[in-house]
């Protein structure tokens, strides 16, 4: 018999931290929550401090009974949630199920599941942290609260299925706000101008700064011509020459947005794909002999801290494989935000030296893509920074002043291994200009004005809202990943070209939302109860009370609302085109993955088909059919012939309708990190791209 019974989260960190414990321990997974409100009824006792009515969860009554029967029999229980406020939830319900004393050493935590990381644990057990959660159960009620009334009233008023939330809601309205944005920008012109310059058989680029050393905005092209007028000859001066070395700083290592940010970035993954790939690597990978191994720290956490043997493990890898002049001259601690809790560290490889090509056969494809990406980030991260050599250069033509900047990699340190993304993806390259002294003469060789318009804010990406989200302070990074699925799945917004727009019913149920409940949606606010939450797990603040501050409120907007809010009849859009199989007219409707054409004839005809989109290009290969946009399973977009299974004509580039200058091939348009360019895929040819 074992005399102790540890009680974690998932099977498989159950066979793996059994395997490090030894017979002594039996390990059983609880499979998540075992207890949670009722799902039939808000579960919320309102007129008794709001006290929650907490059942077992419908299918987990078997796990119970098993996690019972083996309880009796222990000599002791730990329970081993996850180490934040969620697995504090989860170890306190587990302890009121299995008659567990709170207030003894049950509880063990651990930030990776190695072997010395879990033996180190279990040295250490300590009483449920009941302010963690007090923390999340206030998190769960407010939620609870907030759904479980809103949500009938928009199903009374508007459509069946629909939902609103404290931090969904408000990420609705960041989406819907910017589209607001976009429509009412007004496009303002202005010019640039480019020169080619030599200076003996070297040649640059320099742009127009100004007049007499202030910089002057050129607004239009008569501007243009007003500055060219100015120009005597095609003699500059080298007025001024400034050289200077400028270090920059590696990323620190991730926390889960950044993780969720980078990975949007760098491999085209959605935040809920990162977070499952991630929680895969946690709890362990069987890396054949060695056996199950978590390869990363718990990855989800709002905190870059780093522990000493982490640092120290990093340096010597560092050293060993790139140089001692490739680490970091000290350890310097990392600038806290106020915002985090710091409960356990960043997301790290578990092992620096265990690298990613070592683990090619083990993990899957995206698998090791997301290991290589915390790894190289965190190597990176304790590596020297990495030096710049920049030099800028003043021309003159009479008051005509003209800037040339360049720089060059002088050291590249972290570089070396890694460099952050951008949502512009803007890279950085080596573009060094001529030795050049001041009062050097150069000579342009040309001119080159450019028309430009400013440009409205961009879309949000689903990296773009996860920053935004986490700088406003709506919500928790770990609860990023569900929001953004729930918002598409209730179909408020859509993805597009991986840019969220928001669609008519989210702006039809966000302007309800607006009209009767103002307080859900004001960030402030929503940022402010995030605050309270964080101030009721450090014990600052009792749970029932802000609670109650914010129903009291809630309750009076509540009832305005079910009094006055208008019932919206969202009319189906008609299509143009009848249904081939009963003769009715066919129309638009909304679904989870955006709109879709469905016989209005409905349910007695059941006839729905995808939208066709043409681009206005003929199929290249039947030369018959025409080009339309489709998507596949995974809801990519490809172009296919609309003639298909006929023709089987498909590219993931978009076609273009004009030919090959060079060989009359089909041109496609192709994604490039800096825009998109124009090839052909017969040939060689290629334009330059365009942003």
């Amino acid at each position: 018999m074992s005399e102790f019974l540890v009680i974690v989260e998932s099977p498989a960190k159950a066979k793996t931290i059994e395997r490090y414990l030894g017979k002594k321990y039996k390990v059983k997974a609880s499979m998540g929550h075992i207890r949670d409100l009722p799902r039939s009824q808000t579960g919320i006792d309102i007129e008794h401090e709001y006290e929650p009515k907490y059942i077992t969860i419908r299918g987990k009554g078997p796990i119970l009974k098993d996690l019972k029967t083996a309880a009796k029999k222990a000599k002791k229980i730990y329970l081993a949630a996850d180490p934040d406020r969620e697995g504090e939830a989860i170890a306190w319900h587990l302890a009121q199920s299995l008659k567990v004393d709170i207030e003894s050493d049950c509880r063990v935590v651990f930030n990776e599941i190695t072997k010395d990381a879990i033996k180190e644990s279990f040295k250490h057990p300590r009483p449920i942290n009941m302010d963690l959660v007090d923390s999340q159960q206030a998190r769960r009620i407010l939620d609870r609260l907030v759904g479980y009334n809103i949500s009938p009233l928009l199903w009374k008023k508007v459509k069946k299925g629909l939902s609103a939330g404290r931090v969904q809601s408000v990420a609705v309205r960041l989406i819907i706000d910017r589209e607001h944005e976009i429509k009412k920008f007004v496009p303002e012109e202005y010019w640039t101008i480019e020169g080619s310059f030599v200076k003996g058989k070297s040649s640059f680029e320099a742009g127009f700064y100004g007049i007499k050393g202030e910089r002057v905005d050129l607004k239009s092209e008569e501007e243009v011509n007003g500055i060219k007028a100015q120009l005597a000859g095609n003699k500059f001066t080298v007025s001024k020459v400034a050289k200077r070395e400028r270090k920059r700083n590696p990323a620190v290592p991730f926390t889960t947005s950044s993780l969720q940010q980078e990975a949007a970035r760098k491999l085209n993954f959605r935040a809920k794909k990162t977070m499952m790939l991630a929680q895969q690597l946690y709890e362990g990978i069987d890396l054949g002999k060695e056996g199950t191994i978590g390869l990363i720290t718990y990855m989800r956490t709002d905190s870059t801290r780093i522990s000493e043997v982490a640092q120290t493990e990093a340096y010597e890898f560092i050293t060993k494989n790139y140089g001692s002049e490739y680490t970091k001259g000290d350890k310097g601690k990392e600038k806290k935000n106020s915002n985090i809790q710091d409960a356990h560290e960043a997301v790290r490889p578990t092992s620096t030296v265990r690298e990613p090509n070592s683990l090619k056969e083990f993990l899957s494809r995206d698998q090791l893509r997301l290991y290589k990406l915390i790894w190289e980030r965190f190597i990176a991260s304790q590596m020297s920074p990495a030096v710049m050599d920049t030099m800028s250069v003043d021309l003159v033509n009479g008051d005509v002043v003209f800037r040339a900047t360049g720089s060059k990699v002088k050291f590249p340190g972290f570089m070396k291994v890694y460099v952050e993304g951008t949502d512009d993806a803007v890279e950085e390259k080596d573009r060094m200009l001529p030795d050049l002294q001041e009062g050097d003469v150069v000579i342009n060789k040309d001119i080159d004005p450019k028309q430009h318009f400013t440009q409205p804010p961009p879309r949000y990406t689903e990296a773009r809202l996860v920053k935004t989200l986490e700088e406003l302070r709506i919500g928790r990074p770990s609860t990023f990943a569900p929001t953004l699925d729930t918002i598409q799945k209730r179909g408020y917004v859509a993805l597009e070209n991986k840019r969220f727009v928001p669609t008519e019913l989210g702006e039809i149920v966000l302007e309800l939302l607006l009209e009767f409940f103002p307080e859900i949606l004001n960030v402030e606010f929503t940022a402010n109860m995030e605050q309270d939450l964080d101030n009721i797990e450090a014990g600052e603040v009792n749970w029932v009370k802000i609670i109650d501050q914010f129903y009291k409120v809630f309750e009076q907007s509540l009832a305005k609302a079910e009094k006055e809010m208008q019932s919206v009849e969202i009319k189906d859009e008609p299509a143009g085109e009848d249904c081939e199989q009963c003769g009715s007219p066919m129309v638009f409707k909304m679904g989870r993955y955006g709109k879709f054409m469905a016989c209005s004839n409905f349910p007695d005809c059941r006839n729905t088909k995808a939208i066709v989109k043409e681009i206005g290009v003929k199929c290249p290969s039947c030369k018959e059919g025409n080009i339309i946009e489709r998507k596949s399973k995974k809801r990519r977009i490809f172009y296919g012939c609309d003639q298909f299974p006929t023709c089987e004509f498909i590219s993931w580039d978009k076609p273009i309708s004009r030919p090959c200058p060079k060989c009359e091939g089909m041109l496609v348009e192709k994604k490039l990190k800096k825009g998109i360019q124009v090839q052909c895929v017969s040939c060689d040819y290629k334009e330059e791209p365009q942003s």
